[in-house]
């Protein structure tokens, strides 16, 4: 009997069916063990000790191990084939050689870049020793991100309060996304004009030629830059006679590009098919670790986790036997295509992303296949299919056009192009990448036939306006690339990478587009003032490197960390005399379009609009940072930082109230007010005032008495619902605007619904949330999926909670990451979340057993003693 350990459940499964009977394949779940999370974990005062801790469900997996290696006769270690996947090797020989579990049993480890049978039984006779340099590599690299994080996340939080943590690769990501706006903040647009004719052939057939010199002065994109220009440009082309100078027809070849990358497929499905980073490779993870296909399990892609660009000779030939059979004999070149990767560091040890057999097309699969997955393996098949196919065929042509009139002369030019053979085409066509923009060239129009040195007739001349734009702010895709070219992070990194700075709310993502918050730029400004080396786009790939040549094994690394160690270690000493002075005069620098944005009267930004001598300055509170005027106490002029540019605007109202009318009720003065969290109606004053945030969208110019009164009497009663006899009321709440009746809540679809909505409208709401099953309210949600029964008894569901969707089983429950689909959790997934959950809070994971009743003690007559408030208050 031989052991075998493998990361996950499903490929666990999948491997005991291709190994047989005589082996005992187990999951560990991922890693075993990690870094607590607190201070001593690595010691660098001691040789960079690392102190690992294994949590209560990996204990329980090790135990299975343990158990199940007492009759075997090897273990054997099939972990992914990457850094990762052999740390995790190297956790789980460590952890039993410690509980003395292996004996004289024989260990191996064994690596397939995909799950099929052929694969894993060729990887099982070809087995090998754990990969020390990589597992040291992996140690480096971790310990480097341990002692980042631990030590420089502190002095964020002393000097920076309201920052959350800084990260070695993180912290240049949100860099990245800084610098950008920076950016488009400095940017400053200029105009120009695009001339272009509408000419016709002598045989009718149309077409449009661009404005490339006038009077014997070249022109360039940029060279008109006034209307006048324009015009007298413009003038002179209307009363011009056209003639053809020259045609010239070029063939040209565009050849295909290489398989997927672990990037660059995450590029792709961004700009084709709008996925994220994170959902890219959830979805790849089950294509790769296999799919039920006419009962048989098969891994569909190899491993997606890769910075290589080859594919194996064997998948070559099989790429090529099927672009012959499936496009014809022509659409297969006479040699195979090789690629080398142009990325910086990068370790070609991995295949490309590629199908494991080209003779499933999608088409074949796609019933097996839900949405998701159909389309990336679409997308994968395609591209690896097209990078080897000919090269396709274009011919590219350019008409040269003279315009005469009165002794003046003006160059214009059309361009157009035919595929002659389309080559890999047929197969896959590269989407222009997601943020980059056109110059307006044709030359993917065609062109009709025209001919040298005949008359053109002229239909219509062309000014059009335009203004340059600054560049635009990344998408995941554009950002991953970028980090691609600096060398910045690895492929098993970018995905998580991009996670954490959403989660750390540094980073918005709205219409694809990745925005910095104040806090992410506050924390980047902090950090390029008094520790730019360590967001230094170069230094962060010279790490990289060395952890590279680490797992080539050129470099130890305890002599990497040392030498890092030593100088951020006194940097990081250097800042404990740091004054929050000096930190906010340098953020004020930094950050000043942010902080002071310009004001419409022209007025200083940096003077408090309220007191009119104070200066404005960022201040630090408990929450974060604001502005504030340097008169305070006597003056309390704040405003919240923010993107919005309107917002000097809105805080120019400061603390001094604007009043707006009186309550017709209670005669209570309405005022308009802002604070520290931005713009509010009061009504009234004290402690018993009643106040009412503005909602996003409204200006605060906008806001009147009557406004500001339908603020002030929300929540707003509706009417009484027809079945219950209860009230429905709207409102507006954490979550947006509501309706809510007998404790169920229903969302709206704006603030002005509140105000509007009717009994009829409410009453159909709130029964579409009960048809699928509260959100929000006392009651308990309704399941969104059953996925099967927990091991020991009991049904585990994926239900929709106030919070988010979450798994349950008995009293657990556990929060789904943002980006996983609640419909798409396996019992597999949610298992692994439930017994994190159960070890992270410190419950049992077991079904919660039935009580057997008590038999009832006799009382003891007892004189009653008075129960404290607080017992009491507790009991109730």
């Amino acid at each position: 009997m031989n052991v075998v350990v493998v990361e996950s459940p499903a490929k666990a499964k999948t491997i005991n069916k291709y190994l047989g009977s005589g082996y005992t394949v187990l999951a560990s779940f991922g890693h075993v063990r990690d870094l607590p999370a607190k201070d001593g974990s690595v010691l660098p005062d001691e040789d960079f000790e690392m102190k690992w801790e294994v949590d209560t469900a990996s204990n329980k997996r090790l135990k299975d191990i343990t158990e199940a290696l007492k009759g075997a006769d090897s273990l054997i270690l099939a972990t992914d084939p990457d850094r990762e996947g052999e740390a995790i090797s190297w956790h789980v020989l460590e952890v039993l050689t410690k509980k003395k579990a292996l004996k004289d049993k024989k260990v191996s480890r064994v690596v397939f870049n995909a799950i099929t049978k052929k694969s894993v039984l060729d990887a099982m006779a070809n087995p090998r020793e754990i990969d020390t340099p990589l597992v040291d590599a992996y140690l480096a690299r971790r310990a480097l991100d341990y002692l980042v994080g631990f030590n420089l996340s502190p002095v964020l939080w002393r000097k920076l309060p309201g920052a959350r943590s800084a990260g070695r690769v993180q912290s240049v990501a949100l860099r990245l996304v800084c610098d950008r706006e920076s950016e488009i903040e400095r940017f400053n647009s200029e105009e120009y004009w695009q001339i272009s004719a509408d000419l016709k052939t002598p045989r009718g057939d149309g077409f449009t030629a661009r404005l490339t010199s006038h009077d014997g002065e070249k022109m360039t994109k940029m060279s008109v830059t006034n209307g006048d220009l324009a015009g007298n440009i413009k003038d002179m082309l209307e009363g011009a006679s056209f003639v053809t100078d020259s045609v010239e027809a070029k063939p040209t070849k565009r050849n295909p590009s290489p398989p997927f990358t672990t990037s660059t497929l995450q590029q792709a499905a961004s700009s084709k098919l709008g996925f994220n980073a994170s959902r890219t490779m959830q979805v790849a993870q089950k294509l790769y670790e296999g799919i039920d296909i006419g009962g048989e399990t098969v891994g569909l892609i190899t491993y997606m986790r890769t910075d290589g660009v080859q594919m194996a000779p064997e998948a070559i030939e099989e790429a090529r036997a099927a672009i012959s059979a499936r496009f014809g004999a022509r659409y297969c070149p006479e040699k195979p295509r090789l690629y080398t990767t142009k990325a910086k560091n990068a370790q070609e040890a991995h295949e490309a992303i590629r199908p494991t057999g080209f003779e499933r097309a999608p088409d074949d699969v796609k019933r097996y296949l839900d949405s998701d997955q159909l389309k990336l393996y679409d997308l994968i098949w395609k591209r690896a299919t097209a990078s080897q196919m000919a090269s396709a065929e274009i011919e590219r042509t350019t008409v040269d056009i003279t315009a005469s009139k009165d002794g003046k002369t003006a160059g214009l030019r059309a361009t157009g192009s035919v595929v002659r053979f389309d080559g890999f085409i047929a197969a896959y066509t590269d989407a222009k990448e997601d943020g980059e923009q056109s110059d307006g060239d044709d030359d993917d129009a065609r062109l009709p036939e025209i001919n040298a040195q005949e008359a053109l007739a002229k239909e219509k001349i062309n000014a059009t306006q335009h203004f340059t734009e600054p560049p635009p702010r990344f998408s995941e895709a554009s950002l991953i690339k970028k980090m691609e070219e600096l060398g910045i992070g690895r492929p098993s990194t970018y995905a998580s990478t991009l996670a954490t700075l959403r989660d750390r709310e540094y980073v918005t993502i709205e219409n694809r587009r990745l925005t910095p918050e104040p806090k992410g730029r506050l924390v980047i400004a902090f950090l390029e003032n008094f520790f730019n080396r360590y967001v230094e786009f170069g230094f962060t790939a010279d790490l990289e490197e060395k952890l590279d040549r680490i797992s080539a094994g050129e470099l130890a690394w305890k002599d990497v960390l040392r030498e890092f160690w030593t100088e951020f270690h006194q940097h990081i000493d250097d800042t404990k005399d740091l004054r929050v002075t000096q930190v906010l005069d340098a953020l004020n620098e930094a950050l000043a379009p942010l902080v002071f944005p310009v004001r419409e009267d022209g007025s200083n930004p940096r003077i408090c609009p309220t007191c009119g001598t104070g200066n404005l300055s960022l201040k630090l509170g408990k929450y974060g940072a604001f502005v504030g005027c340097s008169n305070y106490p006597d003056c309390s002029f704040t405003r919240q930082l923010s993107n919005d540019q309107n917002a000097e605007g809105d805080a120019a109202l400061s603390n001094e109230p604007k009043d707006l009318g009186k309550d017709p009720y209670t005669e209570e003065p309405i005022t308009l007010r802002t604070g520290r969290f931005g713009p509010y109606v009061q009504r009234g004053e004290g402690k018993e005032a009643k106040r009412a945030s503005l909602p996003k969208g409204w200006a605060v110019d906008t806001i009147d008495h009557e406004k500001a009164l339908a603020l002030l009497s929300l929540p707003r009663d509706v009417g009484q619902h027809p079945e219950s006899g209860k009230m429905i009321s709207a409102g507006l709440g954490r979550y947006g605007p509501f309706v809510l009746h007998d404790g169920t809540y229903g969302n709206l679809e704006s603030v002005e619904d509140v105000f509007s909505i009717g009994l009829n409208r409410a009453v159909t709401v709130i029964a579409e949330k009960v048809a699928k099953g509260p959100g929000r309210g006392r009651g308990t949600p309704a399941a969104l999926k059953a996925l099967g029964d927990h091991p020991d008894g009991g049904p585990v569901t994926v239900r929709d909670g106030k919070y988010g969707p979450y798994v349950n089983w008995a009293k657990i429950n556990a929060t789904l990451p943002k980006d996983k689909v609640p419909t798409e959790v396996t019992l597999e997934e949610a298992l692994e979340m439930i017994a994190a959950k159960a070890a992270a809070s410190g419950k049992k994971t077991k079904a919660p057993a039935k009580k057997a009743a008590k038999p009832k003690a006799k009382a003891k007559p007892k004189a009653k003693a008075k129960k404290p408030a607080a017992a009491k208050a507790k009991k109730d």
